[in-house]
């Protein structure tokens, strides 16, 4: 979902016929011709796979959406005669009422897999992202259901040092062969077990997104079909990984696909069997019979050296300082000052899962986001505080209550029938409740 997305197929681009009405249809912003050569390399792309990966097959119902004009392009008809046929596809508008975003989404009596188009030109990058939403749309049929849980340890200073430090062991085994390879692996695997230590909760929280968006960054990379998936991790996935801004709800993107190829290399049947508990590290240090060290400490530290530790401890000192400022500055504004609070019921997120800032026990901040619930449509472009709970959200208070479009610094309020915004319990507040 969202998003980090890489590579794409390596399987020859299908003939595509003449569309009616020319290269762009009429009612679409979308190129038409170039949709459905998409669709047909997904399809080449599940036929190639079979069900071997995961015992079921990837293709489905897709569609792709224009951001700007919410025009869509659909592989086939929905149940609900939204969509007109154009040739070979099926072309209309996404209702306001539905985020756009890379993921799999119930709309229109069919639960599609969406992708926001246009698609990377790269044909790995490209098949990649299919895959990896393509896997969304069936990974509940699996058995792994989708996480929301943010690992926000991982934008403390000692969790992005040994997670980086584990990314870094990662490559070094991805790139490496023999003692060398194994050394490099139990390497990663002991700045993750140290890394837990220092956060205890970590572990579960950790999992659940490896099992959500791990998993499904592997299937994409598996089925890319990339002449050289080792080399494309380490230049392409985990380099990338380091540059995000933050690596709360990203970070499974990189260590996904290392531990799935590096398990696939083992020559195991690990996908067999393999349940949403379990966890990759652990299973790729089974199967090679890693041991850890008695004073993991002091063994992490001593091996983090060989990584360039030092350097990276000093760079995320500098970024914590930083990182300090700008949560004293949302807290200011979210917390300690008038805010609107809105209730969290039944709600539909579109965000960057890529600039996410922790405000500790109090919840997350998410710079941009667009939230569809039963009280309406919520736009943020400066800051929205989201609680612990997922229950609440909240921006800073209004500066006009003209509904139903209610304004604030970097927020817009489109209130649906049956709901008002009445003062909150603090002086200057404000909440958002259903009409009595």
């Amino acid at each position: 979902m969202n998003r980090l997305h890489i590579l794409a197929s390596f399987a020859l681009l299908a003939v595509v016929p003449p569309l009616q009405g020319g290269v762009l249809a009429q009612s679409s912003s979308i190129d038409t011709r170039l949709a459905y050569q998409y669709f047909k390399e997904a399809q080449a792309l599940c036929r190639r796979d079979n069900g071997r990966l995961w015992g079921v097959s990837l293709c489905g119902p897709m569609i792709f959406v224009d951001r700007k004009t919410r025009a869509v392009v659909a592989n086939q008809a929905d149940r609900e005669g939204i969509l007109t046929k154009n040739g070979n596809v099926f072309v209309g508008t996404l209702p306001a009422k539905v985020n756009i975003a890379n993921t799999a989404i119930d709309w229109a009596g069919v639960k599609w897999t969406m992708i926001i188009f246009p698609l990377p030109e790269d044909k790995y990058r490209r098949a990649n992202l299919m895959a990896h939403e393509l896997w969304h749309r069936i990974q509940n049929e699996i058995g792994f259901p989708s996480s929301g849980t943010a690992n926000n340890h991982l934008d403390s200073r000692d969790g992005r040092v040994w997670l980086q430090l584990e990314w870094r062991a990662l490559a070094s085994a991805l790139t490496s062969r023999g003692k060398q390879r194994r050394l490099a692996i139990m390497d990663a695997l002991l700045f993750r077990a140290y890394r837990r230590t220092i956060f205890p909760r970590a572990a579960s929280k950790e999992r659940g997104m490896e099992m959500h968006e791990g998993l499904a960054e592997y299937t994409g990379v598996k089925l890319s079909e990339s002449p050289n998936l080792n080399q494309y991790l380490v230049n392409g996935t985990l380099k990338e990984a380091a540059q995000k801004q933050t690596f709360v709800r990203s970070f499974a993107y990189a260590t996904g696909p290392a531990y799935g190829i590096l398990l696939d290399q083992t020559g195991r049947k690990w996908r067999k069997g393999l349940t949403k508990e379990d966890d990759l590290g652990t299973t790729l240090g089974k199967i090679l019979a890693i041991r850890f060290p008695l004073n993991v400490k002091s063994a992490a530290e001593a091996r983090a050296k060989n990584y360039d530790g030092d350097r990276l401890q000093t760079a995320e000192t500098e970024r914590e300082n930083n990182r300090q400022k700008v949560i004293a500055a949302y807290r200011a504004s979210l917390v300690d000052g008038p805010v609107l609070t809105i209730p969290l019921q039944k709600m539909n997120m579109q965000f960057n899962p890529g600039n996410l800032v922790p405000l500790d026990s109090l919840g997350t901040v998410y710079p941009d986001i667009r939230i569809v619930d039963v009280w309406g449509i919520l736009t943020v472009s400066k800051g929205a505080l989201i609680n612990s709970t997922f229950s609440r959200i909240y921006v800073s208070a209004p500066s006009s209550l003209s509904a139903p479009s209610i304004q604030g610094d970097g927020w817009t309020l489109e209130l649906n029938a049956g709901w008002t915004v009445t003062n909150g319990e603090r002086k200057g507040d404000y909440i958002v409740k259903k009409t009595e």
